[in-house]
């Protein structure tokens, strides 16, 4: 008898992960660096970790992973304060280590064929975006990416002017995320707040603008990547279908165990043998758009 192995069994690792720095940015948003080889080791775009934000509160909390470095062994990841968990992991210093788990989940897969990926982060759903960038960056193929980033409070990075022409939006639209643009990867920041050189509007409507700027050959090497509030991944879904270009969302669900034992995650999903529900923990994160979001026709 075969006995199947169940899924990540080898590939998700439980680790005492060293902070190593921990920046704070406005709106209480904060960025985390920790070592964590294992992790670092084997994490890709659209994975996460379930941290142990503090000894005394039992439940774990799961974060998308911005940035990883297989070789230095360190990840990145990016929260926003939100519950007495994330409070307590605001608080932690350097030095602290903290009980993680991953990577977990299923994260984007491009294709090669598609080789202008468009990239949707919206508030937390931005980082996974940034490490799908830097992925493509790395890979060294001809890719020809665009980030679209949006948030309504300000971003969790020093912004700046940028210096890659953009022939689809206004010259004033020139605000940047400096890291990613030093990959050569053009970004437009999209918000409905007063943040100079933003987009004013929603990044669907900036994805829009940019979609109906490329000539059919152009789209036809397109793909959408996107993680975000479910209704904004309704939205992108609903711009993909109407360029009918392929799709694929990272969802933001509420998880207890992480790791696929308890199913408080699930999602309804089409499958080729019909509607399911599907653990977004460890049977996504990622799925395609058209499986999630049915009436947008995507």
């Amino acid at each position: 008898m075969t006995v199947s192995k169940p899924p990540h069994r080898g590939s998700l690792f439980v680790e005492d992960a060293e902070i190593i720095s921990i920046e704070r940015y406005p709106g209480a948003q904060f960025r985390l660096q920790l070592q964590s080889p294992k992790c670092a080791a084997v994490a890709t775009p659209g994975s996460f970790v379930h941290l142990q934000c503090d000894k005394g509160i039992p439940l774990r909390r799961p974060l998308s992973i911005m940035r990883a470095d297989p070789s230095a062994g360190w990840i990145e990841i990016l929260f926003k304060v939100v519950g007495q968990g994330l409070t307590a992991l605001a608080d932690k210093q350097p030095g602290d280590k903290l009980s993680s788990i991953g990577p977990i989940g299923h994260g984007f897969k491009v294709t090669p064929a598609r080789r202008r990926p468009l990239l949707i982060g919206g508030g937390v759903g931005i980082p996974p975006m940034i490490f799908l960038a830097e992925t493509l960056n790395n890979d060294r193929q001809d890719w020809q990416p665009l980030m679209i980033m949006g948030s309504e409070i300000p971003f969790p990075f020093d912004t700046a002017s940028t210096a890659i022409a953009c022939h689809w939006l206004p010259q004033n639209i020139d605000a940047t995320m400096p890291l990613v643009e030093s990959w050569g990867i053009p970004v437009k920041l999209a918000s409905l707040a007063d943040i100079a050189g933003t987009y004013r509007g929603y990044v669907t409507d900036a994805a829009e603008k940019y979609l109906a700027s490329l000539t059919e050959s152009e789209l036809a090497e397109t793909e959408i990547f996107s993680c975000g509030p479910t209704p904004m991944l309704a939205a992108v879904a609903a711009l993909a279908a109407k360029f009918e270009l392929p799709c694929q969302v990272s969802l933001e669900e509420y998880m207890a165990c992480g790791v696929g034992g308890c199913a408080g995650c699930t999602v309804l999903v089409q499958t080729r043998e019909g509607p399911a529900m599907k653990r977004v923990c460890v049977d996504g994160p990622v799925f395609r758009a058209a499986d999630v979001f049915q009436d947008s026709g995507a």
